[in-house]
């Protein structure tokens, strides 16, 4: 996973409430264990009229040529639904950094945090200030200091973040990354145990 420290961009608004992990990456797209091409099957059923890649639904917003941007803003339960790691690996694959949501389910956020995709949570009233931004507007979220902002308007609001896992966001760490970044010490440890 690559270090993220902070993340300056414009966003993509998905408004809807209790988005599952199907409707993120349907069952039928889970056939790879690698964790790449998911991305270009986000939100598939959602995108596309009759699954077919060449008849995009126009009104969708991942269709939308002005909406983009690293930082996908959805409603409320976002992840919800199966346990799919696979609904982070799509998300990453097309290019989101992070998602923002007043609520998140808990095996999607471990998954997300797991996979270097930061689960960002706001208040409702942050996140429906949010969704009446124009398509321009940016956000800046800090992982050091564990704030988000509204850039035009400064508003501002802190999240919560495992400590173990901002570790592994800040320095791009996965779970084996980590226990190699602390061998030294685990070898010292082990000297003064013989």
């Amino acid at each position: 996973m690559k270090p993220v420290q902070k993340i300056n961009s414009r966003f993509v608004p998905l408004p809807m409430e209790n988005v599952d992990t199907d409707q993120i990456i349907p069952a039928r797209f889970l056939k790879a264990t690698s964790r790449d091409g998911f991305g270009k099957n986000l939100f598939r059923d959602w995108r596309y009229i009759q699954d077919d890649e060449t008849k995009p639904k126009p009104d969708f917003i991942l269709n939308q040529p002005q909406y983009g941007g690293d930082i996908l803003v959805a409603g409320k339960n976002f992840g919800c639904g199966s346990s799919r790691e696979h609904a982070a690996w799509a998300i990453v694959d097309y290019g989101f950094k992070a998602v923002v949501s007043s609520f998140f389910a808990d095996i999607f956020k471990n998954n997300a945090l797991n996979n270097g995709l930061l689960p960002v949570t706001v208040s409702e009233n942050f996140l429906q200030t949010i969704f009446t931004l124009s398509n321009t507007s940016t956000l800046d979220i800090d992982i050091e200091q564990q704030t988000i902002t509204i850039s035009e308007t400064q508003q501002r609001e802190s999240f919560a973040l495992n400590p173990y896992k901002k570790t592994c966001l800040l320095n791009g760490y996965d779970d084996i990354d980590f226990l190699l970044s602390r061998r030294v010490a685990i070898e010292n440890f082990e000297k003064e145990l013989a």
